[in-house]
């Protein structure tokens, strides 16, 4: 790999992870729901996502990928589905004077699911590394060193990104955390996930 293909990738990872789609809204949605850490782990789960097709494309599984289509709808569907659910439930949620004071500690692990769900089920991922990717390097005669860099740049790239919509999207949520505009942004975090839910159920 050149330092001109690294730079190339890294430039349109990071466009293509700034793009709002899917894992941004669920990235943000979790942040404006239940902070910071949350969002980072929902960002984490959308990089692992990233990091499975990286292996496939790299690795020569692309059959592999080819021959799961049919579990990949089904983790779409699923992912979809639940998406909307926690859309719904937080839209439709009443909080108490005490559940502003001391929110309920969020599961990273569940956030991380959201967001690693959410990334392998997006259709611009995976035309991004079965189709795109090898455009910036022939996959066939990758050295680990550029295996490695690859990795790297995914997770400055993307990773990079998704932390940064995290962070924007919490420091929202800290500015109305004593007000009482807090309802309205609990249900928009909730119409950002049902949205996600949407998009990711209707994309082909």
């Amino acid at each position: 790999m050149t330092i001109t293909s690294a730079l190339m990738l890294y430039a349109t990872m990071i466009i293509l992870a700034l793009i709002p789609g899917p894992g941004v809204i669920v990235v943000v949605a979790r942040s404006l729901d239940s902070g910071f850490r949350q969002g980072l782990a929902t960002a984490i789960g959308v990089l692992s996502g990233d990091f499975v097709f990286i292996s496939l494309a790299v690795f020569g599984l692309a059959t592999l990928a080819e021959l799961m289509g049919n579990l990949f709808v089904v983790i779409k569907v699923m992912g979809a589905g639940y998406l909307i659910f926690l859309g719904v439930s937080l839209f439709v949620s009443k909080p108490t004077s005490t559940e502003v004071l001391n929110p309920k500690p969020a599961n990273q692990a569940t956030n991380f699911l959201i967001g690693l769900v959410t990334s392998i089920s997006n259709p611009k991922v995976i035309l991004f590394y079965f189709s795109f990717f090898p455009a910036f390097f022939d996959l066939a005669n990758l050295s680990l060193s550029d295996v490695a860099s690859i990795f790297l740049i995914a997770t400055f790239s993307v990773g990079g990104v998704m932390a940064g919509y995290a962070y924007a999207a919490a420091k929202t949520k800290s500015s109305f955390a004593a007000s009482a505009k807090t309802q309205y942004l609990k249900r928009g975090s909730g119409a950002l996930l049902v949205f996600g839910g949407v998009f990711v159920g209707l994309r082909g």
